[in-house]
């Protein structure tokens, strides 16, 4: 605990540290002062009472709700938050596979990364214009007496232009958190709306159980190991040897074969975008039929987002979109290509050809036990539900929500660690294997 405590204080040391956090903090403040903002003419007490009586017994509602910082269920400026941005980016990342114009821009470096992110945003406000009229007729006009009696086309536009223009300050908030705050700004905002309903959810959690203390210690410990379960797979990688080639300094040839080069290959290649690809398919026939009287077989078994069917084909879904994404961003020909450029080789591999085929054979092995692991973390929720855990704090004991938690709190700390480091201090986590802590010799290779 002492030295955890001086280690906070060597943060307060580093004026720019300081400054950055300082200025994140402020600016995660505005946003959670921005998603309490309702809609002009909104009916406060009726959206209050609306969520007291219904709590989150919708799961598809709550889901939103976590990710939108409360904004959503509140009937918010910031109701949208910054989905559609997400919505937009993947939009992109997917177009860069396909359009060669957008393949060209990814290859422009800086200039062209700027213009990916104007296409992004110009996408960005091109969905909010959709997706708010929809949120608007479908679930703020379901809370009886929460819009105003006559809804004017003057009320309408501004209520759509509020939450466009909500989405996109959020947007603005979260860049600025990146350029001048520490961590990755989008993340953050995602995680503190994630984090903001964790209080509440637990105070539920113990209310329900208050007769039962020593359950709520024993899903404390669980809830604990799957986090520290969740940073091992998260930060896993197989490190595949490379040898470099000698290097001319001067006048000599410098060897190199005893730094400890080596190609990182994560397990956990995809990240979140499985889950968010799979749940977003599978929310679409459950929507489907849940306006059906009578779905038959497919309302019955994906109806119930907790049941075994359901959950088994998402498990499905996940595994597959893993497999997908990790295509997508893991190229085995064009690794083989860099480490044949630079001199590289994997000992026993030639390069070239063999090379892309040994990086393919082994990516392919290890996306397997990352794909049923991202399976599992997405059914833990229901696993978490059939074990009577209050509605709302099981999303916490995995899903998205827990992914982006452990992610971003991870990528925070390295920044903080590259800032410690660089004005020769110890770390905030001495001790640890915080992956971004590398000794100089990992800081030397090309990878």
């Amino acid at each position: 605990m002492k030295r955890f405590i001086q280690n906070i204080k060597n943060i307060w040391k580093v004026e720019e540290l300081r400054k950055r956090i300082l200025l994140t903090l402020f600016l995660i403040l505005v946003y959670r002062i921005g998603s309490f903002i309702m809609l002009p003419g909104v009916n406060a007490e009726a959206v209050l009472a609306n969520a007291t009586r219904k709590g989150g017994d919708n799961v598809l509602e709550s889901l939103l709700s976590m990710f939108s910082g409360g904004g959503f269920t509140n009937v918010s400026i910031m109701a949208l938050g910054i989905m559609p941005y997400i919505s937009a980016s993947i939009i992109m990342q997917l177009l860069g596979m396909a359009v060669p114009a957008v393949q060209k821009m990814q290859n422009e470096g800086e200039s062209g990364r700027k213009q990916i992110n104007t296409y992004t945003r110009i996408l960005t406000i091109i969905i909010c214009a959709v997706q708010a009229p929809s949120y608007i007729s479908l679930y703020a006009a379901s809370i009886k007496g929460a819009l105003p009696a006559e809804q004017s086309m003057l009320w309408w536009t501004t209520a759509v232009s509020c939450m466009v223009a909500g989405s996109m300050f959020a947007v603005w908030l979260g860049e600025r958190i990146t350029d001048k705050g520490i961590g990755n700004g989008i993340s953050l905002l995602i995680t503190v709306g994630i984090l903001s309903r964790l209080p509440s959810s637990f105070l539920s959690e113990m209310a329900a159980n208050k007769d039962f203390p020593l359950k709520i210690v024993l899903e404390i410990i669980v809830f604990m190991l799957i986090v520290l379960g969740t940073i091992l797979i998260i930060q896993g990688v197989r490190k595949v040897p490379l040898n470099t080639a000698k290097r001319v300094v001067g006048a000599r040839a410098v060897d190199e074969q005893g730094a400890r080069n080596y190609l990182p290959l994560k397990v956990n290649a995809s990240g979140v975008m499985p889950i968010i690809f799979a749940q977003a398919i599978m929310t679409i026939p459950v929507m489907i039929f849940s306006q059906q009287k009578d779905g038959g077989v497919i309302q019955y078994a994906l109806g119930d987002t907790h049941g075994i069917p359901y959950n088994a084909l998402l498990a499905l879904l996940i595994i597959v979109f893993t497999y997908f994404y990790t295509a997508i961003m893991i190229n085995p020909r064009k690794m083989a290509d860099d480490l044949k450029r630079s001199g590289g080789f994997i000992p026993g591999v030639r390069p070239g050809d063999e090379t892309a085929e040994y990086i393919d054979s082994l990516v392919s092995r290890i996306t397997l036990p990352g794909s049923v692991f991202l399976a599992l973390i997405a059914i833990l929720p229901s696993i978490a539900y059939a074990c009577n855990i209050t509605s709302g704090f099981e999303y916490f004991f995995g899903g998205t929500s827990l992914l982006i938690m452990v992610g971003v709190v991870l990528d925070t700390l390295q920044q903080i660690e590259s800032y410690l480091l660089n004005r020769h201090m110890d770390g905030l986590m001495e001790g640890s294997r915080v992956r971004g802590r590398r000794s100089i010799n990992e800081m030397s290779s090309g990878f």
